[in-house]
C-alpha cells in the first residue's frame, strides 16, 4: 500500500510537472497547473463514481477495474468481500448446525432480548411452553408464561438454580426452568421435562413407605412375644412354643421379603439374560408343581400339568425358575380348597405360552393393571396370611421384560384367573430327546 501511494504521488507530481512545462510553454503556467489538478480530480472522481455505483449495485462479482492506488483499494475491497462471504458461510454453517441441535433436543430453547422479548425459540418450547418462534417473535414471555412462580424467578435476577413448574401446553407434566444470562442484555430459557423423576421420586418415597410398614409389622410382633417372655415370672413351655412359632413364622416373612427385594434389585440392575442357555422348561415345570402340591398340603389343590415335552425355551434359568414359582405360587395360595390350578406349557402362533390357570375367587377389574406394582395387594390381610410379600407380580413383570416377553392377566369374579407368559417366536426351540418324550403332557395328582 505504500507503494501505491508513492506511485500515486509520483502520478500526481508528473501530471503537474507536464501541465506546467506546457503553461511555460504557452505563457500560461498558473491556468496549465491548475488544469493538471483538475484533470487528476476528474480521474479520481471517476473512480469514486465506479466504486458508489458498484456499492449501490452490490454485484459482487462486477468490481471495477483501475490501475495504480484505486487499482488496490478495488483489489482490498474484492478480498475483504471473499472473507466476508466466508465468514458468512460459517456463520451459516454454525446457525444451520445450532437450529438442527435445538431441533433435535427434547428440551425447550426460548432466546429472549432487552425486556424478556422472545428472539427465537426451538420445536420443543411450542410443545412444552406453548411458545412459537414465528407467531410469538417480540412477544414478552411473561404473556405466554403467566405462572406466577415464574415471574417472581424472571423478575428476581437469581438464575443460579432451577424452578419446577408445570407445562403451561401439558398440566400432567412437570418441567424444570432454568434461565441463563448472555451477552448484553439477553437471555436463554431452558425447560426440561422432569416427569419422570418426579414420577421416580415418588415411587421412591412410596417404596420407602411400604417397606417400612412391611418390615414393622413382623418386627413388632416380635418385639411384643419378646418383651411378654421377659416379663414371664414362670415359664410355660407350651406357650413359649407357640411364641417361638410365631417369631419364626414373621422371621420366615421377612426372609421371604428380604430375598424378593434383593431378586427385584438385581432383575433392574443387572444386564439382562446373563448365563443365557437353552431351558427344559417341562422338567422345571414338573418340578415347580410338585412344590405346588407341597404348598396345598391339606387344601387338596389338583395341581394339573399340561405340557409340549419338546418345547424349550431360550433364557436365564433361574429367572425363568423364579417368574414361574410366582405365578404358580399365587394360583396355590389364592384358589379355595379342593379345586384345580392348571399349569399350560404350548407353542402358539406368537411363540411359546406358559399360562397358570386357577379357579379361585377371581379379581376385580379396577385392580388388574396394578397387579405387578410392588407391595400393590387386592385384599391386604388376605395377602399376609398366606404369606405373601406383594412383590412376586413385580419380579414376574421383570423376568418377562428382560426375555422380550409379556404378561397377560384375565380375570372373572367368582370364576378364576389365569396369567399368561407370553414369550416371542424367537426364543422358541424344539428339542426331540428320549427322555421328554417319555414325559406325559398330563400330569394329575398323583397324591394318596
Amino acid at each position: 500500500m505504500r507503494e501505491s501511494w508513492a506511485r500515486e504521488i509520483w502520478v500526481l507530481i508528473g501530471i503537474l510537472v507536464v501541465f506546467s512545462g506546457l503553461g511555460l510553454a504557452a505563457g500560461h503556467p498558473f491556468d496549465a497547473l491548475l488544469l493538471g489538478l483538475a484533470v487528476y480530480l476528474a480521474l479520481t472522481l471517476r473512480h469514486l463514481f465506479l466504486l458508489h455505483r458498484w456499492l449501490q449495485s452490490r454485484r459482487r462479482d462486477d468490481i471495477p477495474e483501475a490501475a495504480g492506488l484505486w487499482g488496490d483499494v478495488f483489489d482490498s475491497i474484492r478480498l475483504l468481500m471473499k472473507e466476508t462471504e466466508r465468514r458468512e458461510d460459517q456463520l451459516t454453517q454454525t446457525l444451520t448446525r445450532f437450529q438442527g441441535t435445538s431441533a433435535a433436543t427434547p428440551d425447550a430453547m426460548v432466546v429472549m432480548a432487552h425486556n424478556n422479548v422472545i428472539e427465537w425459540a426451538n420445536p420443543a418450547a411450542e410443545r412444552l411452553l406453548g411458545v412459537t418462534s414465528a407467531r410469538d417473535h417480540g412477544l414478552r414471555i411473561t404473556n405466554l408464561l403467566r405462572d406466577p412462580d415464574f415471574a417472581g424467578y424472571l423478575e428476581s435476577g437469581d438464575f443460579t438454580d432451577a424452578i419446577t413448574i408445570p407445562s403451561p401446553e401439558r398440566p400432567e407434566k412437570t418441567l424444570s426452568i432454568q434461565i441463563i444470562p448472555f451477552g448484553s442484555s439477553q437471555k436463554l430459557l431452558i425447560g426440561r421435562d422432569i416427569t419422570h423423576l418426579e414420577r421416580l421420586e415418588a415411587m421412591r418415597r412410596d417404596f420407602v413407605a411400604n417397606i417400612s410398614h412391611e418390615l414393622r409389622t413382623p418386627l413388632t410382633v416380635i418385639s411384643g412375644f419378646l418383651e411378654t417372655l421377659q416379663d414371664m415370672e414362670k415359664p410355660d413351655f407350651d406357650e413359649i412354643r407357640q411364641y417361638l412359632a410365631m417369631m419364626h413364622e414373621q422371621a420366615i416373612r421377612m426372609q421371604h421379603l428380604v430375598n424378593d427385594l434383593l431378586t427385584l434389585s438385581r432383575l433392574e440392575t443387572e444386564p439382562p439374560l446373563l448365563h443365557q442357555s437353552t431351558v427344559d422348561v417341562p422338567a422345571m415345570l414338573a418340578g415347580l408343581s410338585q412344590t405346588a402340591r407341597m404348598l396345598s398340603g391339606p387344601r387338596h389343590h389338583d395341581i394339573v400339568l399340561d405340557v409340549e415335552p419338546d418345547l424349550r425355551l431360550e433364557g436365564n434359568e433361574d429367572e425363568l425358575r423364579s417368574a414361574f414359582s410366582n405365578l404358580i405360587n399365587n394360583a396355590v395360595r389364592y384358589t379355595p380348597a379342593d379345586r384345580s390350578v392348571i399349569l399350560k406349557w404350548a407353542d402358539s402362533a406368537e411363540g411359546a405360552r406358559f399360562s397358570v390357570i386357577d379357579t379361585g375367587d377371581g379379581i376385580a377389574p379396577q385392580h388388574l393393571p396394578h397387579l405387578t406394582e410392588r407391595f400393590y395387594r387386592v385384599d391386604s390381610a388376605r395377602s399376609r396370611a398366606t404369606g405373601g410379600t406383594g412383590l412376586g407380580l413385580s419380579i414376574v413383570k421383570h423376568v418377562l421384560l428382560r426375555h422380550d416377553a409379556r404378561l397377560g392377566i384375565e380375570s372373572v369374579l367368582g370364576q378364576g384367573s389365569t396369567f399368561v407368559c407370553q414369550f416371542p417366536r424367537l426364543r422358541t426351540r424344539r428339542i426331540v430327546d428320549t427322555d421328554s418324550a417319555q414325559l406325559p403332557h398330563h400330569l394329575p395328582d398323583t397324591r394318596p
